[in-house]
């Protein structure tokens, strides 16, 4: 009996889901209970988690985030149904205290106020309307001694049957609400209309030399499919150009609101430069390379003319991130821009489409904010961004950094000739030297691939002649300051992660 109440609350999860998923058609993306639940657990997860997680999945952090939900979703469902009586609606209580934070989640994000807590409300009345009539179908057929000795083979496929039919209608309309929903605001069609501009003012040509092309090497340009995406939106925001708008205010002689169209009028850059992610560990792969098209931000900032006291930006997404960025970075003369374009063709929508923010040498939680609308113009001592919020430093300037690609940790060599490669970054200051240690001798000099920018990556690959038996490799690079990669072991939290990138591969007798 105790399994087939717990199917009955799950079953009941399941209607109150697909209900409030179909509803949340009408009333806003943040309106949908798994995307506002996800959202607002993203919000309160704890930094050390929330990293740790990072760590584990990398960019299959959301999915994770999906499937723990589903999980303790289903649990606390099945609890549901098992404490349900007809005289003691236990489970039915615990149904509304989930519905109501679920509701709360979905009113704190959405932009409809309270209407956002419709859909879920409603959900709430179906999933606990069901739950009450499983429970009816259970409660005459408890065992009733001496006559009755549990529930018959017909009572159990008549629960079964409504149990199955009540559970697939709440799948199929919890799918369709999802399927119909992505379909309305899906606006790839609208990104395949866009002809990007012409570059005015194009960066140097990349030199053949700044790619070694060493096999296991990452390549000096990421593709935009491998490109890394880390943020804290569960379900990608689709802005179309038509609806996209850039304000500019706050501190400011006057405050300015560009749309796209008002974008074809302005000269534009194309420069290439590497993003690094605070979040990405000694040795990790949040990093990437690539040649953004966009709008100098400095020009931007300067129509509507800050004002001397400020000393931070702070732009904002689509769906409410904020990023507190130094006004002094955005103006200072390097390459900071609102990008539309990346290797060449529209921004992808999972990397901001149809306008993001790229500034080299920020780490990406304090600038490379995503579907921008806002840039504030602020005080540090006034407003704090999203991360800032949470404990995380405020300005976020990339520490010098490198990664050993190849070989592999753990590989098993055969002894001879090795090439140990990889790559090196320090935006905004660049990569004078790269050297490799093996074991615990000497620091020696690795081959640098041509210099191309110090906003960008340089790859590098050093020759070793592998004895056998265990080893450790390690590197370290110096930036163009003469600055030298720090030995110092330190986590991502609060501005980044520092150490030496290490990698143990074991050479064959």
């Amino acid at each position: 009996m105790i399994g087939l109440r717990a199917l009955s609350g799950t079953v009941s999860a399941l209607v109150l889901l697909g209900v409030a998923e179909l509803l949340a058609l009408g009333f806003g993306e943040y309106s949908s209970p798994l995307r506002a639940l996800g959202s607002a657990v993203v919000d309160h997860t704890p930094d050390g988690v929330r990293e740790s997680v990072i760590d584990t999945f990398g960019t299959n952090d959301k999915l994770v985030l999906y499937v723990c939900m589903a999980v303790a979703a289903i649990v606390l469902a099945a609890v549901a149904g098992i404490v349900e009586r007809i005289t003691r609606p236990i489970g039915s209580v615990l149904f509304a205290a989930m519905s109501v934070f679920a509701a709360w989640a979905s009113v704190s994000r959405a932009d409809t106020g309270w209407a956002g807590a419709i859909p879920v409300l409603a959900g709430a009345v179906a999933g606990i309307a069901t739950l009450r009539a499983l429970v009816r179908r259970l409660e005459p057929a408890e065992p009733c001694p001496p006559t009755r000795g549990g529930t018959t083979s017909v009572e159990r496929r008549e629960f079964l049957n409504l149990a199955i039919g009540l559970g697939a209608a709440g799948v199929v309309a919890g799918v369709l609400g999802r399927w119909i929903g992505s379909r309305m605001r899906d606006v790839s069609g609208n990104r395949a209309e866009v002809v990007l501009p012409a570059a005015k003012d194009v960066g140097a040509a990349i030199p053949e030399g700044a790619d070694l092309r060493v096999p296991g090497l990452a390549s000096y340009i990421t593709d935009n499919s491998e490109f890394y995406r880390i943020d804290t939106a569960l379900v990608v925001p689709q802005v179309s150009t038509q609806e996209w708008s850039l304000r500019i205010h706050g501190m400011v002689d006057r405050e300015i609101t560009l749309y796209w169209d008002d974008l074809a009028t302005r000269p534009t850059v194309e420069r290439t430069v590497t993003l690094t992610c605070v979040s990405n560990p000694v040795g990790g792969d949040l990093v990437g390379n690539a040649t953004w098209l966009g709008y100098r931000l400095a020009e931007l900032l300067a129509e509507a003319g800050p004002s001397p006291d400020a000393d931070m930006v702070l732009s904002r997404s689509f769906d409410g991130f904020t990023a507190g960025s130094p006004l002094e970075v955005l103006t200072d003369g390097r390459d900071a821009m609102l990008a539309v374009g990346m290797n060449g063709e529209p921004l992808p929508i999972p990397h901001g489409y149809p306008a993001r923010l790229v500034v080299p040498g920020l780490y990406g939680y304090v600038s490379a904010t995503k579907w921008v609308t806002e840039l504030e113009v602020t005080r540090f001592d006034r407003a704090e961004a999203y991360w800032t919020q949470r404990g995380w430093s405020a300005r976020g300037p990339i520490k010098t950094a490198s990664r050993i690609d190849t070989p592999r940790g753990s590989a098993k060599l055969q002894p001879g000739s090795v090439i140990i490669a990889g790559v090196a970054w320090a935006q905004n200051r660049g990569i004078s030297a790269v050297e490799v240690q093996v074991d615990d001798g000497d620091w020696r000099p690795a081959k640098l691939s041509e210099m191309y920018s110090k906003d960008t990556w340089r790859q590098w690959a050093y020759e070793w002649d592998a004895t056998p038996g265990p080893h450790t490799l390690r590197a370290r690079a110096t930036d163009g300051t003469g600055e030298v990669q720090t030995a110092d072991v330190v986590d991502v939290i609060p501005d980044g992660a520092t150490g030496y990138p290490a990698v143990f591969v074991k050479v064959s007798d």
